[in-house]
């Protein structure tokens, strides 16, 4: 993971210097945004604009707008973008007074896709406030000192300059927990366990493989992956494996940046689409090698309820499996991506809060969602982090491994790795985050390279030991049976109905889980019979539930203390020792 550090202060300088009583704090990203994308792209197109012009005039009345577009394209060295105008941002400089019909000849300029990112990040009404307050030109100025050319900033380090921006704009925003952007140490976790087994299949000459983030925000997942497998995996092939990159993003601005980016590293900008993950997905029966995924926690899903449950009716449709409750649709995007599983075998890594893996009881959405992936062979490995890994939210999260090829020595079994300690060198413990050097909204807490080699190694072991837990699938399952008590008479008899039957005392029913390695008769005999008397199963209300307790399974047994030691503090509570007074001779003082 890369550990430069990319200059941003540009930010707070032109919040302070122009901006400033214009926008408010948490508007400052809707200005910013836009402006640092447009000069992203005027920086890479400075040195081909004047073939783009020259290729303009010269074929724009001998050929038809579609067949002008590729030789623009062509003449702006391969580029998906280019702009026809006379201008550039730092030529707009020169002419203060025309700057308003300047600016606007210069946008349209551009080609249809970068005009339509433009219009994603609504910046007619940026522009419109920037003009009625007559700072359009001082914003320009201030941007064009920004020195955002390729040999200064890479396509890496643009990527920490929108991550530092976003962050900036959502913690002034106040946005909900759910809506947050995924730092880069988690994104690399994510990454490097997913891709932990998969060298060997990059190594294939002339492999094509897919990526895709059905919540992508602004493409983080997808760019860093790609990045990981081309620089890192791959790093010494002659023949790079061939990695095409698929996100879809509700909210426009997001989308905006991640369609940008797109743009300016190469990728096909048509496999970046906006639109609602469940009510529109832009990929239909599209299918994906790997696929991440850091969807809103706690996020409603009501208003999109009615499609969501109609398509839940349809044996083929995504949502079969169950319904989580309307307050949070996490579990729904984790069974989109496993609709998007190709058949070949794929691989999924996706965050989530703790709700997904233990709300709901038996028959609910839920635990029906856990006993279908579960039960279905797909839950590979689940990594609890540390808390205060997220800019926005210091919740507990964690992140689901899941694939439809298991290899042969994890088949019908999941592991947990327990990844929630912090780095503490004063009582030697290893850990796996340490604390930042500040804190980052709600972000107090690196996970750093050796951090993530060390939940690897857990990972590719498969092993058991204090933080790696291997579990077999049913271990998760259980039968949620109904006991029920006879009703008695005065005489403390069972009353019987009319057939001789028992009947029933409702005020006694009670609930029991009893795991599905057992046999309900045997376990009912033994372990609750003995503590109510009489009783029995209705197995008519039986249900089978699956639920995933970290805590549970890694709680560590704190032996008692020796009465013998307990006695002694409480005596020398009492009577006290040579050094301090005891509770007796305080009160005799006190009392007199």
């Amino acid at each position: 993971m890369s550990n430069r550090k990319v200059d941003v202060g540009f930010i707070f300088q032109i919040t302070d210097k122009v901006l400033w009583n214009v926008f408010k704090k948490n508007e400052i990203g809707d200005v910013l945004l836009p402006f640092v994308v447009l000069r992203r792209l005027d920086c890479i197109l400075d040195p081909v604009n004047q073939k783009v012009r020259d290729a303009y005039n010269n074929f724009k009345d001998k050929v038809t707008e579609d067949k002008l577009d590729p030789i623009l394209r062509k003449a702006a060295g391969g580029l998906q973008f280019y702009n026809i105008s006379r201008h550039t941002l730092e030529s707009l400089r020169e002419n203060p007074k025309t700057i308003e019909i300047d600016f606007n000849n210069y946008l349209y300029g551009f080609n249809k896709e970068v005009r339509e990112i433009i219009e994603c990040f609504q910046f007619d009404k940026v522009l419109g406030r920037l003009l009625k307050n007559r700072i359009l030109y001082q914003m320009i100025d201030a941007i064009c000192k920004v020195d955002l050319h390729t040999d200064k900033v890479d396509n890496h380090d643009m990527g920490y300059v929108f991550e530092e921006l976003i962050r900036i704009s959502n913690e002034q925003s106040n946005e909900t927990a759910g809506e947050h952007f995924t730092p880069r140490d988690v994104i690399q976790l994510m990454i490097e366990v997913m891709f932990s087994t998969e060298k060997e299949v990059f190594s294939q000459p002339g492999i094509i493989r897919t990526i895709y983030d059905p919540a992508m925000g602004t493409g983080g997942m997808i760019n860093i992956a790609k990045n990981y497998v081309v620089d890192v995996l791959s790093a010494n092939q002659t023949n790079k494996p061939t990695i095409r990159t698929y996100g879809q993003e509700i909210n426009e601005q997001s989308y905006a940046i991640a369609k940008s980016e797109a743009l300016i590293t190469g990728e096909n900008i048509d496999n970046i689409r906006h639109g609602n993950t469940f009510t529109k997905d832009r990929f239909t029966d599209k299918k994906f090698h790997y696929m991440l995924a850091n969807p809103p926690y706690g996020v409603t899903w009501s208003k999109d309820a009615d499609y969501i449950i109609n398509e839940s009716a349809n044996p083929a449709g995504r949502f079969y499996a169950g319904l989580p409750a309307k307050s949070d649709g996490q579990l729904l995007f984790l069974q989109h991506m496993i609709s998007k599983m190709e058949y070949e075998g794929s691989k999924i890594a996706v965050v989530t809060n703790g709700s997904p893996l233990f709300s709901g009881g038996a028959g609910s959405g839920e635990s029906d969602i856990r006993k279908w992936i579960i039960s279905s062979d797909w839950l590979e490995c689940i990594v609890a982090l540390p808390k205060d890994l997220f800019y926005n939210t210091g919740i507990n999260t964690f992140i689901w491994f899941l694939t439809n090829n298991k290899p042969s020595h994890r088949r019908g079994k999941v592991q947990l790795i327990n990844a929630v300690e912090a780095e503490d060198k004063i009582n030697e413990k290893t850990g796996f985050c340490r604390p930042e050097k500040r804190s980052l909204g709600n972000k107090r807490n690196k996970i750093e390279d050796y951090h993530i080699q060390r939940i690897v190694d857990l990972y590719t072991r498969f092993e058991e030991g204090r933080y790696s837990k291997i579990f077999d699938n049913e271990y998760f399952g259980y039968y949620q049976v109904t006991i029920e008590q006879p009703e008695l008479d005065e005489n403390g008899k069972p009353k019987e109905g009319r057939n001789g039957e028992w009947k029933a005392d409702s005020k006694k029913r009670d609930k029991e889980n009893i795991p599905l390695s057992e046999d309900i008769e045997i376990y009912f005999e033994k372990e609750v019979l003995p503590h109510i008397g009489k009783g029995w199963i209705d197995y008519d209300k039986t249900r089978i539930g699956y639920e995933i307790n970290f805590s549970k399974y890694f709680a560590e047994f704190k032996p008692l203390r020796p009465t013998q030691e307990i006695k002694a503090e409480i005596q020398e509570l009492e009577f006290g020792n040579k050094n301090d007074k005891g509770i007796m001779e305080l009160l005799k003082e006190l009392l007199g």
